[in-house]
């Protein structure tokens, strides 16, 4: 190559914009979840901040891309394969997205957030020793956080006999955790009035039915549909003038009465620390599941007003979020 050819392709590059250049090496980690965008920026921002106390921050040496698949599960598999195309060296995402990154990028790392638990599921070998190249976080049993949600229901609602259930069938945990929840209202004295519903269609009929058994009190059983959907559950509830107690605050946050959970955004902070480990060259086997240690009771003061409810006192003491 002749100097004066050199000095032109060096200076061809050095046209290039920097952040051009930075753009090129920086790893790409992908967001995958079965929900709409919408109500999860809380999640996306403690995702974020998780990256960053790895040392990574979105534009200067990673490049974050968000998939989301609108509650359609079956978009899941090609938005998989789009962060297959964009290199994604790490991808994070709740069960139902994980199950779809899975096949589509068998040897990529994934990090999962599941209310589940991962070793039943078939995610991971063990809680201390995932194997393969999948960890991530899991939630506090979600069974016996639904047998929380019963008893707390009853301190608020305590003359209540007949108890609705409403759970999502296209959530797999929700088959295995109506037996602990079935026993709970046995030992309680309650009677079940259980529904389920696929999409936000089936929500009104659901309700419908509640109203025609004169239930008392319900149960929305968690879900990353029930979760998205939630403003039109909270609707519904109001409508009804059915107590209801739900797995996430943002719906206490709009109007729902109560709920009692883990942190989700607390465990997508944690999610977010293990992808930029896993940047750093940690492998996944060797990253343990981390179980969610933080609960969040929210209750909502103003909706138990509006159904002449009073809470008792010892509940307001504990609750981490009450909103007048």
């Amino acid at each position: 190559m002749k100097r004066r050819d050199f000095v032109t392709l060096l200076g061809g590059a050095a046209a290039i914009p920097f952040a051009a250049w930075a753009q090129q090496v920086m790893p790409v980690v992908g967001l995958l979840r079965s929900t709409s965008a919408a109500p999860f920026a809380d999640l996306v921002a403690a995702f974020r901040q998780g990256l960053g106390d790895a040392g990574f921050e979105e534009g200067r040496n990673v490049t974050i891309e968000q998939r989301w698949a609108d509650n359609v599960l079956e978009r899941l598999p090609a938005l998989a394969r789009e962060l297959v195309q964009r290199r994604a060296a790490v991808i994070v995402g709740n069960q139902s997205a994980i199950e779809a990154a899975r096949t589509a990028a068998p040897s990529t790392s994934i990090v999962f957030v599941t209310g589940e638990d991962p070793v039943r599921a078939g995610l991971v070998a063990s809680l201390s020793r995932p194997g393969g190249n999948i960890t991530g976080v899991t939630f506090f049993g979600g069974s016996q956080l639904n047998a929380k949600r019963m008893e707390l229901l009853h301190e608020i609602v305590p003359a209540a006999r007949t108890f609705a259930v409403l759970g999502d069938p296209g959530y797999a945990a929700f088959a295995r955790e109506l037996p602990e929840v079935e026993a709970v209202a046995r030992k309680l004295g309650w009677q079940l009035v259980i529904e389920r519903a696929a999409d936000r269609r089936e929500f009104e009929p659901a309700f419908a039915k509640f109203a025609d058994a004169r239930a008392d009190a319900l149960l929305a059983s968690g879900s990353p549909l029930f979760t998205s959907e939630g403003q039109a559950l909270v609707a519904l509830a109001e409508r009804y003038r059915l107590p209801a107690i739900y797995d996430v605050r943002n719906l206490v946050a709009v109007g729902g009465l109560i709920s009692y959970s883990s942190s989700l955004s607390g465990a997508y902070r944690q999610a977010g620390d293990y992808a930029g480990r896993i940047l750093k060259g940690s492998k996944p086997a060797e990253l343990p599941v981390l179980q969610a240690t933080t609960f969040e009771l929210s209750i909502n003061l103003k909706t138990a007003r509006a159904l002449g409810l009073n809470i008792p006192p010892t509940l307001i003491a504990t609750a981490s979020e009450v909103i007048e």
